[in-house]
């Protein structure tokens, strides 16, 4: 595999836990059962972003490049033109 792996840049995970911590949350503050479903959805995403950290460190220790993504519009710089 020579071609860098592409995934997300970090910013997606940071962007939609800051969106659910500081405001999803608060919203929920009169309904339970939507807040404690809000907890398992930061806790999936944290767990996720720490998986694709797992992942980055099995590349690097492979010697394998990444390519972080900011969309699915985003190409490698050799297939732009």
């Amino acid at each position: 595999m020579n071609e860098p792996l592409p995934l997300p840049s970090h910013i997606h995970y940071e962007l939609l836990l800051q969106l659910l911590e500081q405001q999803t949350l608060f919203a929920t503050y009169e309904h339970p059962p939507l807040k404690g479903e809000v907890h398992e959805l930061i806790i999936t995403l944290r767990k996720a972003l720490s998986q694709q950290r797992k992942l980055e460190e099995d590349c690097e220790r492979l010697g394998l490049k990444i390519d972080y993504r900011w969309s699915l519009n985003d190409l490698p710089e050799e297939q732009e033109s």
